[in-house]
């Protein structure tokens, strides 16, 4: 069995946590934006890996996210507890209805929109970054960019830490191979009205170096 496999969205970011490897077994991919390329692409290295005789023995979801403000600042690391697909339903006069609420048969919601963390996984990260914030991790489609999404997402989601755009896709090609799961994250942004001109992305890669020691 081989080591952790961990997957990025952008070369930058596999740049970042392979920097904070130094020379460790972990392998370190990047596999695209969105949870629909993240998620196929994992898949096909977890199925190669499975076919080689030499399956991996978790998988991380790891790269910069938005933060909420109130919960994390930028540069700090984050730990999901779970992936959520925060968008993944319909909307509707009354408001945002989950997938998992529609009445659809539970055997075509598959992982449904929440995959949880590996519990062993995420409790040995914990104790290799006892500084993280722990907590949901929002998977988006759309980036968040103005206030009104951003107090939508925290209603629907009170206790979410952060959001990118892959947890969840990765999570579900993990879920149905059978391997550990646990999402990492550092800050670039706060999640609210679209400023590029104040994300600090060189603080979160250099913050994602830092955590990938965790990952040795």
């Amino acid at each position: 069995m081989t080591d952790l496999l961990v997957v990025t969205a952008v070369p930058a970011e596999a740049e970042a946590v392979q920097a904070g490897l130094d020379g460790s077994t972990v392998v370190v991919v990047p596999v695209g934006v969105g949870p629909a390329v993240a998620g196929a692409a994992t898949a096909r290295l977890l199925a190669f890996a499975e076919a080689a005789g030499r399956p991996y023995r978790g998988v991380v979801s790891a790269g910069v996210a938005g933060g909420f403000a109130d919960r994390v600042a930028v540069g700090d690391a984050v730990l999901g507890n779970r992936s959520v697909a925060a968008d993944l339903g319909a909307e509707s006069p009354e408001g945002f209805i989950p997938i998992d609420e529609l009445g659809m048969p539970p055997e075509l919601l598959g992982c449904g929109p929440t995959v949880p963390a590996d519990a062993e996984l995420l409790a040995t990260l914990r104790t290799a970054l006892p500084s993280a914030t722990v907590g949901p991790v929002l998977t988006v489609n759309t980036v968040t960019g103005t206030a009104a999404s951003t107090e939508a997402l925290r209603r629907r989601h009170p206790d979410a830490v952060a959001e990118a755009m892959e947890g969840y896709g990765v999570a579900v090609a993990a879920r149905h191979a059978g391997v550990p799961f646990v999402e990492l994250r550092t800050i670039s942004n706060p999640i609210g009205p679209r400023d590029r001109d104040a994300w600090r992305l060189g603080d979160a890669l250099a913050a994602l170096t830092t955590a990938a020691v965790a990952l040795r």
